[in-house]
């Protein structure tokens, strides 16, 4: 096929190179956000809602996206989409410094997630292509490095730029790596990677699947300031329900619902990373809130204490994906999963008046436990499928691990919207942050201990 014979002038090098660059920027632009919200949030005046709501909206236009263009990318040729993705995320990272209201702020951040999404869903394949399988695990090793190293430089490099210059440099600081990646990924990238070239595109099911998302997320978010947000939530349910039905009939499918019908352990696996991300993936964004509002820290001093977890999870992560070559990588995540569970209860106690190094010390427990989850269950993940299959899992974990960002700022923002309203986060209001806070670290950690059980449920069928 035309992407194959295309795929052999692309240099391996050049293109882990460019691959490494946006692995990078994606993951640091949500980490980040996370610890300029407060200031951003004083500066326009924004609610607690609205604040739960930048990140959200990141997190939604990554999601909605992050399917369809998957499936696009194999159709129409995995260079397209992915230079239009770093396209639309270098524009929208240079508008969203000077939004003129958090109206805006928030409308930006939605298409800066899209423009990720089409980075995500094409990225990895395109380095797989590339790269002979017995030197592939290296370069997803070396991604896999920038991606944390994404997450832990966020919070210390945001803190730094919000304290000492100005929090509109978290974006701006990024914009020429952002250049450097689009100006290489158009005249270096060799192939087109078109692996479907003959295929129908499901434009029935991809509006269904986005419409239905959009709905069960939006009506969530209203389902206690609006009278008709129950009726949309349950319309975005239904609507799922429907596009799973929809696409177990068709030959050419955005998602292949076949997989997830007859493979258990493909099926709960997933299952497993949707859980595991909704119940840890906002705790970042709760600690630097509590951090900077309740314990009076700078978004410096807050970037220091929260740069722990990913630091963990970027050291123990290739560890613990060999220690899943030699043991049961559903039993190691198992493990990892119960590991994110009991620090999350933790968390639950955490008050005013708790100390910074036990804040530390929680962290070290979180960032432990999703190490020795993420890489053994992503182990799991391919090694239930076939070789023909890859793309297609891949592409699921990474929409499983994206969904489940979505649901726990879902969560953060439907308890804000309860139990703050519309007060800002801020010190006076710190029992009605505290009760929130609390609330959250319950519901997460009650969502961990289910994806012990349903990790359980793989290991005697893998």
């Amino acid at each position: 096929m035309e992407g194959h014979l295309s795929d052999k002038k692309s240099d391996p090098k050049t293109t882990l190179f460019i691959v490494s660059i946006v692995q990078f920027f994606t993951p640091y632009m949500m980490s980040a956000v996370s610890i300029a919200l407060p200031t951003i949030g004083r500066e326009f005046s924004a609610s607690a809602f609205e604040l739960g709501l930048v990140e959200t909206a990141y997190i939604l236009g990554l999601s909605l996206f992050l399917v369809p263009v998957g499936r696009m990318a194999d159709i129409k040729g995995r260079k397209k989409v992915y230079i239009l993705g770093i396209f639309l995320f270098t524009i929208t990272t240079l508008v969203i410094p000077f939004s003129s209201s958090m109206k805006f702020f928030i409308i930006a951040r939605f298409f800066q997630g899209a423009g990720a999404a089409l980075i995500v869903s094409t990225s990895v394949a395109i380095l797989t292509s590339v790269f002979p399988s017995d030197k592939r695990g290296k370069a997803m090793g070396i991604i896999v490095a920038c991606v944390y190293s994404g997450l832990s430089l966020g919070p210390v490099l945001g803190g730094l730029f919000v304290t000492y210059i100005d929090w509109r440099l978290v974006f701006i600081a990024v914009i020429p790596f952002q250049l450097t990646a689009l100006y290489l990924s158009f005249f270096k990238l060799k192939g087109e990677w078109i692996e479907a070239e003959n295929q129908k595109f499901d434009w029935i099911g991809s509006l269904i699947y986005m419409f239905s998302l959009f709905a069960l997320i939006f009506g969530a978010a209203r389902i206690e300031t609006q009278i008709w947000g129950i009726y949309v939530f349950i319309l975005g349910l239904c609507g799922l329900v429907l596009f799973f039905v929809f696409e177990s009939f068709l030959n050419s499918p955005v998602l292949n619902v076949s997989l997830l019908k007859n493979n258990r352990v493909f099926a709960l696996s997933n299952l497993a990373t949707m859980i595991n991300y909704a119940s840890s993936f906002g705790a970042t964004f709760l600690f630097s809130l509590y951090l900077q509002e309740i314990k009076i820290f700078s978004p410096r001093d807050a970037g220091f204490v929260l740069i722990i977890q990913p630091l963990i999870q970027a050291v123990l992560s290739p560890y613990a994906g060999k220690l899943s070559d030699r043991f049961s990588s559903s039993k190691i995540a198992t493990i990892g999963m119960s590991v994110c569970a009991f620090a999350l209860f933790l968390c639950s106690f955490i008050n005013e008046s708790t100390s910074v190094i036990n804040i530390y010390a929680v962290l070290v427990l979180m960032g432990t436990g999703f190490s020795i989850f993420s890489s053994p269950n992503m182990n799991a993940v391919m090694s239930s499928v076939e070789s023909k299959y890859y793309g297609f899992a891949a592409s699921l974990v990474a929409t499983m691990r994206t969904f489940g960002m979505l649901v726990s700022m879902t969560l953060i923002t439907f308890f804000f919207s309860i139990l703050m309203k519309t007060s800002e986060v801020s010190y006076e209001t710190r029992g009605i942050f505290m009760m929130s806070m609390k609330t959250c670290f319950i519901v997460f950690s009650v969502l961990s201990v289910l994806g012990i059980f349903c990790s359980l449920g793989r290991i005697s069928k893998q």
